[in-house]
């Protein structure tokens, strides 16, 4: 694990090598008057056997009795001041360890809630619907984004994490939408389509077809009916008979060409109670998954929304199936 960078002795400096005298907690400093340690233990273990000597000697004391007396409280008074300095750096050794236990035990605990937090990750990998390689590979292609990299790609980067994770967050909660048209969503689920493909195609969709996503759109549906045998059925509404123009019988004929199975209805000959139902363009995949298209009074493509509840997309179905059966 990597020390902090506090300055405390035993630590490694700002630049990760050690600090100087790492490892060892420095000597004492002068003493009061600027006097290093020894020294003054030496004059106060002299003062006080001197001024037991001259005690001993006001006493008239024998000479045996003078230097013994000394001798003995001087050393007494060098082995008490050792003592108490000792005292001293035990209690700071104890503090340094305390506080250098106690930071231990900060780091494991973090440790092991990373730990838990990725393995925890990882069994939801392992248990979601997902494949664990394609996330893995997401995970490992993210963090390979080095700080190295030009500033607008680590932006562009996070902004397209951001993008992904807010896609994911709103297809659990059924419902995700996008400001402006969508160029990638439409593609994907005809991709990704197993069953049945139903739409609705209005006036606003006939500059789409020759577009190149209208052309992307209509392969990957080609590629749907002869590869997996889905079923596409598309229904070009209209306001009147009228409308039902030449251009648009051949739209008809160039999708069955594709295997798409194509109707034409004009929403004035629907009934009365029919027509007081939503009528817009929406695209049902699998009886599963609505995607619609918004659109403002100019006839541009707004918002595009994708929504899974159950009880939105069974209301397409039903639509869908009242408005082909009226088709023709």
């Amino acid at each position: 694990m990597v020390g902090q960078t506090d300055g405390s002795p035993g630590r490694q400096g700002s630049g990760g090598a050690p600090a100087p005298g790492a490892g060892a907690r420095p000597g004492p400093g002068p003493g009061p008057l600027g006097i290093p340690p020894f020294l003054l233990k030496t004059l106060i273990t002299a003062f006080i056997g001197g001024t037991a000597y001259l005690l001993t000697n006001i006493t008239d004391q024998p000479e045996v009795w003078k230097l013994t007396a000394s001798i003995f409280l001087g050393g007494a008074s060098l082995i008490i001041q050792y003592m108490i300095d000792f005292e001293r750096r035990l209690g700071g050794v104890e503090s340094t360890l305390t506080e250098h236990n106690a930071e231990m035990t900060r780091l494991v605990a973090r440790g092991f809630a990373r730990i838990n937090e990725v393995t925890e990750l990882f069994g939801l990998v392992d248990r979601s619907a997902l494949p664990p390689d394609g996330v893995t590979r997401l995970v490992r292609s993210a963090t390979q984004v080095g700080s190295s990299a030009p500033a607008i790609m680590q932006a562009f980067a996070r902004e397209e994490i951001s993008r992904l994770t807010t896609l994911m967050e709103n297809l659990n909660q059924k419902l995700v939408d996008y400001e402006g048209e969508d160029h990638d969503w439409i593609v994907s689920l005809t991709h990704c389509a197993a069953l049945t493909i139903d739409a609705t195609s209005t006036s606003v969709d006939r500059d789409f077809w020759p577009s190149e996503l209208g052309q992307r759109y209509l392969r990957a549906q080609r590629d749907a009916v002869k590869e997996r045998q889905v079923r596409i059925r598309r229904l070009f509404l209209v306001e009147t008979p009228e409308q039902n123009t030449h251009e648009l019988q051949q739209f008809c004929d160039n999708q069955q060409s594709l295997g798409i199975e194509a109707r034409v209805l004009a929403l004035s000959e629907l009934s009365p109670i029919a027509r007081m139902d939503e009528t817009n363009d929406f695209i049902v995949f699998d009886e599963s998954l609505s995607y619609e298209i918004g659109f403002d009074l100019r006839g541009v493509n707004t918002k595009t929304i994708m929504d899974l509840r159950a009880d939105r997309v069974a209301k397409r179905v039903q639509r869908f199936r009242a408005l082909w059966e009226a088709g023709e």
